[in-house]
């Protein structure tokens, strides 16, 4: 009897444990990272005798969880991508928003700019436009100003949010190490005897660390899970943490890099390239690829602006007379350490300056390497510059006198351009609207000779020591009907003959003319010169009524005056380089969120498989609940049954 008995606590025992179990299912099927639990249920020895073996009942083996690991880890890795790109694009769409917008982006400023610039090649002479364009040169820059400080917000809140998700990792990792230690007591009878709910606590701790960076995972035989991110950086050995921190990058003090310190406090800048996945990931990610190229081709226009605009402005002259001078306060190139070189733009070459950084290393001996990282191009490998110094390259003269050996420097030719960018003048008289130069034509003339169009291409040596008023000598051509040309019978500028046909060249053709003193400029004639007609040059006595200049710039509008190709000539309006780097932003964003709904997706279809195993099923549960309520009935039936026929047997002794 005592063996019917002890079978019929078993089984009350098996029941209870199962109810227990349903019950612990049921109650936490909303628990985030809980994962279904279930009795594993054995025979007991039986009990051999003459005729066989009897069953003894049975035992609890262990409550397990329905968990997979590889079903774990596709999630894992959807999971994490899908974070890396919200975070992507939570942060990308600022910049798309502020770059697209037709109020606040930089093409109505722009296009504000130069209705300016062609009032006063309309009006000259009027003080009213002059001023109303240096109001609207006021508005540019400012705009330029405030959409770089926009971007420099978007740049520090980065900067924040990636010193916030590393104490965040940092947390999570003491937690996990925690974790571990409790686990490896709990588990102290082995880990055939598994601490569930602890374990899913470890496995939430890393589903949630795993959202901020990408991690690997290696469980040991006792139980303890390590953790490493990167290309295998350990994070979590057991209960050892190693932590990650920010500090200043080596290359660019003004920007965070992720470093991995060591049990022994020992800090490593850990490459941006190896921390990815998750919000870290998303961070990095966008301020290599969307907010460094944005701020740097801002820069570039803004720099193209004030370079070619200056260039052009110096070419003419303003109402006194007086060659124009700056009209922008052209950006400094910045440069890190701030002493290490001296670079400036090349004027001469303002169609080859680029939205890159670049990094010049004194090698020793005379030898550099200067690469362009935007594309990793070595314009210098280890070698002597060709031309000499100063180092000319992409638009920039670089001077590394102060670079000591071994070190290295950090160029940046417009990430801060549109910060620095500012209108130079002040006095509307001072718009050099006019050109320096005059023509005229002697009334003896027999013919119709005329000059079709000057352009002033060099100013150097127009004007005497001291003085910035042009005071050339009269430069004077004379036709020659026999030779069929001009001849310059003063001034000196060559060539010294201009072959000129009135049949084939009545409606114009150009010439330069360059002065012994410096100074050019090119010249369209035309009509139908006869013998011994003149044409004179001279400076231009002031420029009260004179648009020649003011019509130069404003066809910078359209000029095109950048991304110079292999040709060295450049391919692109500024307006054009704008409405590109609008496309990349917007594209790369569009790239993005396209990439965000997938991995939701992704995301979706793993959780889904993983619950299959995994999640709480209510309707299951509540049928496990009757099947082991009838079973603790039928169980407490044989104890019932196994007492009475004890009772008999009492009862017959008696």
């Amino acid at each position: 009897m005592s063996g019917l008995l002890n079978i019929g606590i078993t089984g009350l025992n098996a029941a209870q444990a199962g109810l227990t179990t349903t019950g612990h299912n049921i109650t936490n099927a909303g628990t985030p990272g809980y994962n279904r639990q279930f009795v594993q249920q054995g025979t007991n020895d039986p009990l051999f005798t003459g005729v066989g073996f009897f069953g003894r009942g049975t035992r609890i083996e262990t409550i397990s969880r329905s968990f997979n690991q590889f079903l774990e880890n596709q999630v894992l890795a959807a999971d994490n991508r899908r974070a890396e790109f919200s975070t992507y694009n939570a942060q990308i769409s600022q910049i798309n928003n502020l770059l697209a917008d037709p109020d606040a982006g930089l093409a109505p400023a722009l296009q504000g700019f130069f209705a300016g610039v062609q009032e006063v090649a309309a009006n000259p002479s009027s003080v009213a436009a002059r001023q109303a364009m240096l109001s609207s040169a006021q508005a540019l820059a400012s705009r330029f100003q405030a959409m770089d400080m926009r971007i420099s917000e978007v740049r520090q809140g980065v900067e924040s949010e990636l010193a916030v998700t590393v104490d965040l990792i940092n947390s999570y990792a003491v937690q996990i190490a925690d974790l571990n230690q409790r686990l490896l007591v709990a588990q102290s009878a082995g880990t055939a005897v598994p601490a569930n709910d602890l374990l899913d606590q470890r496995n939430l701790l890393v589903a949630e660390l795993n959202q901020l960076v990408k991690v690997s995972t290696v469980t040991e035989n006792d139980g303890s899970l390590n953790v490493f991110i990167g290309s295998g950086q350990a994070l979590v050995l057991g209960q050892q943490v190693s932590t990650l921190g920010t500090r200043p990058s080596q290359d660019d003090p003004t920007r965070l890099a992720v470093s991995l310190i060591g049990p022994t406090g020992k800090a490593i800048e850990l490459p941006e390239n190896i921390v990815t996945g998750g919000r870290i990931g998303g961070l990095l990610a966008f301020r290599r690829e969307a907010l460094d190229p944005a701020q740097n081709q801002l820069g570039l226009i803004a720099l193209g602006m004030a370079e070619a605009f200056n260039a052009q402005h110096r070419l003419g002259v303003d109402l006194e007379g007086v060659l124009g001078a700056d009209f922008f306060r052209s950006p400094p190139v910045t440069v890190r350490p701030a002493n290490a070189a001296t670079v400036t733009t090349d004027p001469a070459e303002i169609g080859r300056l680029t939205a890159s950084d670049y990094r010049l290393t004194n090698d020793g001996g005379g030898l550099y390497t200067l690469v362009r990282l935007s594309d990793g191009v070595r314009l210098l490998d280890n070698e002597a510059p060709a031309g000499g110094f100063p180092i000319q390259a992409d638009g920039l003269r670089i001077d590394p006198a102060a670079l000591a050996v071994g070190e290295a420097a950090l160029i940046q030719p417009t990430r801060f351009a549109a910060r620095d960018i500012a209108v130079a003048l002040t006095d509307p008289r001072r718009i050099a609207a006019g050109s320096p130069v005059s023509s005229s034509v002697p009334a003896t003339n027999g013919g119709d000779a005329r000059v079709a169009a000057i352009t002033v291409t060099d100013t150097a040596g127009m004007t005497s020591a001291g003085s910035r008023v042009p005071d050339f000598g009269q430069i004077r051509l004379v036709f020659d009907a026999a030779a069929g040309q001009f001849n310059v019978t003063a001034g000196g500028v060559t060539p010294a003959s201009l072959p000129f046909d009135p049949m084939a060249d009545a409606s114009g053709r150009e010439f330069t003319l360059q002065s012994p003193d410096g100074f050019s400029f090119r010249v369209t004639l035309a009509g139908a010169p006869q013998d011994g007609d003149a044409v004179l040059f001279a400076p231009n006595a002031g420029g009260v009524a004179d648009n020649r200049n003011a019509t130069l710039l404003g066809a910078l509008q359209s000029t095109k005056v950048l991304g110079a190709g292999a040709d060295g000539e450049p391919t692109a309006a500024l307006t054009s380089v704008y409405a590109q780097l609008v496309s990349s932003v917007g594209n790369k964003t569009r790239e993005v969120q396209v990439g965000e709904r997938a991995q939701e997706s992704v995301l979706r279809q793993a959780k889904d498989a993983r619950d299959a195993l995994s999640g709480v099923n209510l309707d299951e549960e509540a049928a496990n609940l009757l099947r082991y309520q009838q079973a603790y009935q039928a169980a407490g039936r044989v104890m019932s049954i196994a007492q009475r026929l004890f009772d008999e047997v009492l009862s017959i002794a008696r």
